[in-house]
């Protein structure tokens, strides 16, 4: 598979994001490699824990730039752009995919975070049941920066992590945080100097579980968590259908990449 790497050691599959280059940013063969080997895994049979991190120097910085001309491009679709293309499932688009995939699989699914996640690639690791984050790990829901909306999923998961209050903070503002404060307000689960290995020990441990009470913890723990899942998706892609193309998004790109305040009408 290109843009990953998706390897097997007894019964934890690992799946890195391999674009180091980039910081692992999110072109749109990344959203397909990462949809594909999510749905590899749910099949994997003998998986008992998945570990997901990216190479390099950083966990996902987000989006490519090169996705805003795609985006632009396809403003006014039903279902968004070619990256916003609906799931067999129909409650996702493939974005949104990249990141409830974790749900999905039946064992749990652990990400180790360092460097940065920003934007999607925050969102793809607060979809995974927990997060091991290095303490200057570098956390945003960073969006409306680009005059966008977290619409991979980011709203609903975002609601069942942290406060009403922080998460709308955290959106309106698309501030930086190290994983200090992220862990704080309860973004991450774990701080640590070494978070790929912790998180395979981690991995290792669950491993050594009962497989059949593990997976059964986690779906019980699902009912509860993706109660109105779907609606708030759609409403997701209906919102950002909105902004993708609009004079302030376009506005908002500019004025960032000219590194000048941006203009904005009401």
């Amino acid at each position: 598979m290109s843009r990953i790497q998706l390897d097997r050691a007894d019964s934890i599959a690992t799946l890195w994001l391999d674009r180091a280059d980039k910081r692992n940013a999110l072109d749109n063969e990344q959203f397909v490699a990462i949809a594909e080997a999510g749905e590899a895994l749910k099949s994997a049979a003998g998986v008992r824990a998945v570990v997901v991190s990216g190479e390099g120097a950083s966990f996902c910085a987000g989006l490519d730039f090169s996705i805003f001309g795609q985006f632009a491009a396809d403003a006014g679709a039903t279902a968004g752009p070619r990256i916003g293309a609906l799931t067999e499932s129909g409650i996702t688009h493939l974005a949104q995919q990249v990141c409830w995939v974790w749900q999905e699989i039946e064992v749990p699914v652990i990400a180790a975070v360092h460097g940065h996640a920003l934007g999607g690639g925050l969102q793809i690791a607060l979809g995974a049941d927990i997060r091991i984050a290095h303490p200057d790990a570098k956390w945003s829901v960073r969006e409306v920066h680009w005059g966008l909306v977290p619409d991979m999923t980011g709203t609903f998961v975002l609601s069942r992590l942290v406060r009403p209050d922080v998460a709308r903070e955290l959106t309106f503002t698309a501030r930086i945080v190290d994983g200090r404060e992220a862990h704080t307000l309860g973004l991450v689960t774990r701080l640590s100097d070494a978070p790929r290995e912790d998180a395979l020990a981690l991995a290792a441990e669950i491993a050594g579980r009962s497989p059949g009470a593990v997976r059964g913890a986690k779906q019980l723990f699902n009912r509860l968590f993706v109660d109105g899942a779907a609606g708030q998706f759609a409403e997701e892609r209906t919102v950002i259908g909105a902004q993708i193309g609009s004079p302030n998004q376009v506005e908002a790109v500019m004025a960032n990449l000219e590194n000048r305040p941006p203009v904005f009408a009401d």
